[in-house]
């Protein structure tokens, strides 16, 4: 996986109250029911895909086969020569069939009823096979993509591959067909580690439909049901491609690292986005505004929504059943939404999105016609960078090169952890910020460097961190890392403090501070203590 660029140092956040909950974060939470399936193999869970009552995980030299209604394991296929990849089960027969790859370059295709292999392609591709899926409309039709650059078409019926598409210059390790219902059946979109995302006519073999280049490798490519639009993420980004105006709509920014995995959900009316840093965002597909956030112990490889109908004709406003993420521990988080939650909640949410779109699109509103105005020169500048001559277009972040790194936090990731420190405790600097100061303390314990940020202090530099000390060891945010920073300081310099009848002073200063707050400290244990009894004794 291709990984995103090092990020500014993330400010503590400090807790505030209560935020309501919204209509959309309850509708996410309702997925309460959770099962986690371990890893028999050890490896990590690579690839997701559901049909029928159908789940199928790709983890290590096997692909494994779960029931959507008893979330159990029912079948393990294991006839591979190597690692196994891209499983897919085939949605036009509820998943009798499934194709998959591995790293010997062979494409196999298995009955999941009697795990008997229908079809094998030995070799086929010189490089690992990454990627297979089948047609929607075409039962005997599927792709296969992979890290020798190439798609391959295939018909069950043939021996050699119906199509053989290059052009991109790096592995392929995303690919998909579109929608029936737009531009083909046998249309394909493909992303790859060259940058670039490619539309391809299996009718023109010669050279790509249309191509969009990415700055960073294509993680995943995700067509939208209406044939039109096409989401790409690439690093810690998923930009919207429209296809009819060939150029990108918008470069979401959501993630701290790549986004590995996109899918579907509430009938392709929000977008999921699984990425590296162990979220997954839940997106509206009007504005693209964040609606909701998961969070996973692991980095997430692959995730797939699940609808409550197993028909293909029924699924498109099938209410959501399963979210299913694999993770790079190897582990397999299955969450279910009970079936009893009232379709009331579900037009709550629909109808507070629709306020909320109502108020962004009200021209009243200063802040949405500033808005519009930045939408306009983002887009502007995106119009610009397209090349009607071979219709390639660069897609870029703008706020990748908006972010100035702080001169404390370069210090900081040089190891330059004194300057660092003095930088953020000067309190007479116009720059002084007290989330600066908590966040640095809390790096430097993350890194145990608080001892090296002290080392070869002098008389002046001791007063001032006793003086910061005891403005702020009683500040609750503080509390933790003040009395850490303190017990070092006092560890490294205490002989030196005690020859110092100043540097002795401040120190008595702060240790009447330090006593001061645990005399508090136990009085606010006494009262609640009280106040607990009291509450038992009226039966509350």
């Amino acid at each position: 996986m291709a990984s995103a660029p090092v990020q500014p140092l993330p400010a503590v956040k400090l807790p505030s109250g209560p935020w309501p909950t919204t209509a959309e974060q309850k509708y996410w939470r309702s997925f309460r029911d959770q099962v986690v399936a371990p890893s028999a193999t050890g490896y990590a869970a690579t690839h997701l895909s559901s049909a029928g009552s159908m789940l199928a995980v790709t983890s290590g030299t096997r692909v494994q086969l779960y029931s959507t209604r008893s979330r159990k394991l029912v079948k393990t296929l294991s006839r591979f020569d190597d690692m196994a990849r891209g499983a897919a089960l085939r949605h036009t027969d509820g998943g009798r069939v499934l194709s998959a790859g591995d790293d010997s370059g062979t494409v196999r295709v298995f009955d999941t009823g009697s795990r008997a292999v229908l079809r094998t392609w030995k070799a086929v591709h010189r490089l690992p096979v990454w990627v297979t899926r089948w047609a929607e409309t075409d039962p005997t039709v599927l792709l296969s993509a992979g890290d020798d650059a190439t798609i391959r078409l295939w018909d069950l019926s043939s021996e050699e591959p119906t199509s053989t598409l290059t052009g991109h210059g790096d592995y392929v390790r995303c690919a998909r067909f579109m929608p029936a219902t737009g531009i083909g059946s046998r249309t394909m979109v493909s992303g790859s580690y060259d940058g670039t995302v490619k539309l391809w006519d299996p009718r023109m073999r010669s050279s790509a439909v249309m191509t969009f280049r990415h700055a960073e490798a294509v993680e995943d490519v995700l067509p939208l049901p209406s044939s039109t639009v096409v989401l790409a993420s690439a690093s810690n980004s998923v930009s919207v491609l429209d296809l009819v105006a060939a150029r990108p709509r918008k470069v979401i920014s959501n993630h701290q690292k790549t986004v590995t995995c996109l899918s579907l959900a509430s009938s392709g009316r929000r977008l999921l986005t699984g990425s590296l840093d162990g979220h997954v965002k839940v997106l509206e597909t009007t504005g693209w505004n964040v609606v909701a956030t998961l969070k996973y112990p692991s980095p997430i490889l692959a995730l797939v929504v699940i609808p409550s109908s197993t028909s293909q004709e029924e699924k498109k406003d099938s209410p959501d059943r399963h979210l299913v993420v694999a993770m790079q521990s190897g582990d397999v988080n299955i969450r279910t939404r009970p079936s009893a939650i009232q379709s009331a909640r579900d037009k709550e949410r629909e109808a507070e999105m629709a306020s909320l779109l109502r108020s962004i699109d009200d021209p009243s509103s200063s802040s949405s016609s500033h808005a519009k105005k930045s939408n306009k020169r983002k887009r502007s500048k995106l119009q610009d960078d397209f090349n009607p001559e071979d219709i390639d277009t660069i897609i870029s972040n703008p706020s990748d090169h908006k972010t100035k790194e702080r001169k404390w936090h370069h210090h900081l990731r040089h190891a330059r952890y004194g300057l660092a420190l003095d930088m953020v405790l000067n309190t007479e600097s116009k720059t002084y910020s007290p989330t600066d100061a908590l966040t640095l303390l809390h790096a430097l314990r993350h890194r145990s460097a608080m001892q090296d940020s002290l080392r070869e202090s002098d008389e002046s530099r001791i007063q001032s961190l006793l003086a910061w000390l005891s403005a702020n060891v009683g500040k609750p945010q503080f509390v933790s890392v003040a009395v850490e920073l303190a017990v070092n300081l006092l560890h490294l310099y205490a002989d030196f403090i005690a020859q110092s009848p100043r540097l002795e002073r401040d120190a008595r200063l702060l240790m009447r501070k330090v006593d001061q707050q645990i005399r508090e400290s136990r009085e606010a244990r006494c009262v609640e203590g009280m106040v607990e009894s009291l509450m038992l004794g009226f039966g509350l």
